[in-house]
C-alpha cells in the first residue's frame, strides 16, 4: 500500500490560471473564446429593464436540471461589463468584417528597422557590385544597437558567391559613413572615435581620451590621465562632459527604439475616498466577466437533440465552467493576497520604500492557511499600481534584519537608505562602503561593508572613487 497525491485536471487548470498575469490571462481567455463556442463574454446593459429580473425557477425532476441551475448561477456570478476589445462577438457577418477592418485600419504601422534605414542610404551610393553586396551583407549583420559583432572574414566567406576580405573591409569603411554616425563599429572605442571624427571643431582632447585612456575615463582616474597627457583636470572634466552630452554608445537605438514589454497592472491600490486608508481593487483585465451562452444551454436542455450532439455540447459547457471556476479562484486569491500586502506594508504606502517591513511568503501562507507555493503563484509576474508607482507584487515580500532596538527592517528598506545616503553625499568627498555602513550602524542597522558593496552593485551605484567629482 502507498499514499499518493494526484492533481485533477481542474486543479491543474486552476494553478495555471492563478499564475497568469493580466495580459497573459486576457490572451488565454481570448483563445478559449475562439475554441469553446459555449463560452462568451457577458454583455451588461444597466438600462436593460430585464437586467435584474430574477430567473424563472425550472425543475423537472431530472438530475441534469441541477447542473443547469448551477450553470445559470455561475452565469449570474460572472455577469458584468465586457473588458475585451478583441473578444469574439457572435454577430452578423458584415458587422464582424467591419470591426476587423476598423481594427486593421487603426493598427499602428511597423516602425522602420535599422537595416531598412541603412539600405535606403546605401542604394543611392555609386559602388561596384562586389562592394555593394559586401555592404548589404554588413548591414544585415548589424545588431539592433548598431554594432558589428561578426568578423569581416566570416561575412566574406558566407557571401554567395564568396567575397574577398579586403572588399568587405572597404565596404565597412563606407557603411560607417552612413547615418546614424557610429554605426557598424566593432567596439565602443571605434564607435566613439567615428562620432568624434564627424563632429565639427577641435576635438583633440576627446580623441586622446577615447583612443588612449578610455578605461581611465570610465574608472574616473582623472589625476592619472592628467599626469600622462599634460591636460589639466578641468580640461579633462569638460571634455568628458562634452562627450556625455553629444556622443551615443548605442547609435542604432537613435533610429530604432528598443522594444519594452508592456506592464499591465493586475491590482490597483489607491487612497480611500473616505480617507485614512487604502482601497484594493482588481483591474478589468484581471477579472473577466464570462458566462455560458444561453443558446447553448437551451440546446443542451432540448429533448429533441441527438445524444451525440448533447454530449458534444456538454463537454464544451463543462470546459467553460471549469475555466470560470479557475478564474474566480484566481480573482479571490489575488484580491486576498493584495489586501494582506497593503495591511502588512502600510508604512510603505505612507512613507515610501524605506518603510518596507519584513514580509515572507511563508509567513503569509501560514496566515492564509495555504501552501507557500500558492502565494508564489499568486504574485508571479503580477504588478500593483500604487500612489507611489507600479511595483511587482514580489517587491513587497522581503527578508530583513533586526535593528539595535529590536525592531525588524527589510533589506529593501536598507537599500533605499543606502541610495539616499549616496544621493546626499558630498560628491567631492564621496563616502566609501565602510563609512556608509558606519552611518547605518549609528541609526541602529548593523550591516557589513561587503553587504553594502553588494547592495551598491545591485543599485548600479559606482564605487566612491568613480563617484568623485574633481
Amino acid at each position: 500500500m502507498r499514499l499518493e497525491q494526484k492533481l485533477t485536471p481542474q486543479l491543474i487548470q486552476s494553478m495555471n490560471i492563478l499564475q497568469l498575469n493580466a495580459l497573459a490571462l486576457e490572451n488565454h481567455v481570448a483563445e478559449e473564446l475562439e475554441k469553446n463556442y459555449a463560452l462568451e463574454v457577458e454583455e451588461h446593459h444597466p438600462t436593460d429593464p430585464d437586467a435584474n429580473r430574477p430567473r424563472e425557477d425550472r425543475s423537472d425532476g431530472n438530475g441534469e436540471v441541477e447542473s443547469f441551475e448551477r450553470l445559470e448561477r455561475l452565469a449570474r456570478e460572472y455577469s458584468g461589463e465586457d473588458f475585451f476589445s478583441s473578444a469574439r462577438r457572435r454577430v452578423g457577418g458584415s458587422e464582424e468584417r467591419d470591426a476587423k477592418m476598423d481594427a486593421m485600419a487603426n493598427a499602428a504601422s511597423r516602425p522602420e528597422s535599422l537595416a531598412e534605414h541603412l539600405v535606403a542610404q546605401w542604394s543611392v551610393i555609386e559602388l561596384s557590385d562586389d562592394v555593394r553586396r559586401a555592404g548589404e551583407a554588413i548591414i544585415y549583420s548589424l545588431e539592433d544597437d548598431g554594432y558589428l559583432r561578426v568578423q569581416c572574414a566570416d561575412i566574406a566567406a558566407d557571401a554567395h558567391p564568396p567575397l574577398d576580405v579586403a572588399v568587405v573591409e572597404q565596404a565597412l569603411a563606407q557603411v560607417q559613413q552612413l547615418d546614424p554616425v557610429g554605426v557598424a563599429a566593432r567596439d565602443y572605442q571605434e564607435c566613439l572615435l567615428l562620432q568624434l571624427e564627424a563632429l565639427p571643431g577641435d576635438n583633440r582632447i576627446e580623441k586622446v581620451l577615447v583612443r588612449d585612456h578610455l578605461t581611465d575615463v570610465v574608472k574616473n582616474r582623472y589625476p592619472a590621465i592628467a599626469k600622462a597627457t599634460g591636460y589639466s583636470i578641468g580640461e579633462i572634466t569638460e571634455a568628458v562632459k562634452a562627450m556625455q552630452s553629444t556622443l551615443y554608445l548605442h547609435p542604432g537605438y537613435t533610429v530604432v527604439d528598443r522594444e519594452v514589454a508592456p506592464i499591465l497592472p493586475d491590482v490597483i491600490v489607491e487612497e480611500a475616498d473616505s480617507g485614512g486608508g487604502f482601497e484594493v481593487r482588481l483591474t478589468r483585465s484581471s477579472s473577466p466577466r464570462l458566462r455560458i451562452s444561453p443558446s447553448v444551454l437551451e440546446m443542451l436542455k432540448s429533448k429533441g437533440a441527438e445524444k451525440d450532439v448533447r454530449d458534444f455540447v456538454r463537454s464544451h459547457v463543462e470546459s467553460a465552467t471549469a475555466l470560470m471556476d479557475a478564474i474566480k479562484f484566481r480573482k479571490e486569491r489575488l484580491r486576498l493576497v493584495a489586501e494582506r500586502i497593503v495591511e502588512h506594508q502600510r508604512e510603505f504606502f505612507d512613507t515610501g520604500p524605506e518603510g518596507l517591513q519584513v514580509l515572507r511568503m511563508s509567513d503569509l501562507a501560514e496566515e492564509l492557511e495555504c501552501d507557500p507555493s500558492t502565494i508564489s503563484r499568486t504574485v508571479a509576474g503580477k504588478y500593483v499600481q500604487t500612489p507611489r508607482g507600479i511595483f511587482p507584487m514580489r517587491y513587497f515580500f522581503t527578508g530583513g534584519t533586526t535593528t539595535s532596538d529590536g525592531e525588524t527592517t527589510s533589506w529593501d528598506s536598507v537599500k533605499a537608505a543606502v541610495e539616499r545616503i549616496v544621493a546626499e553625499e558630498d560628491k567631492k568627498k564621496p563616502l566609501n562602503d565602510d563609512q556608509i555602513a558606519a552611518m547605518l550602524s549609528e541609526k541602529g542597522t548593523k550591516i557589513s561593508r561587503r553587504t553594502i558593496a553588494k547592495y551598491r552593485q545591485q543599485l548600479d551605484i559606482p564605487s566612491a572613487r568613480q563617484r568623485r567629482e574633481y
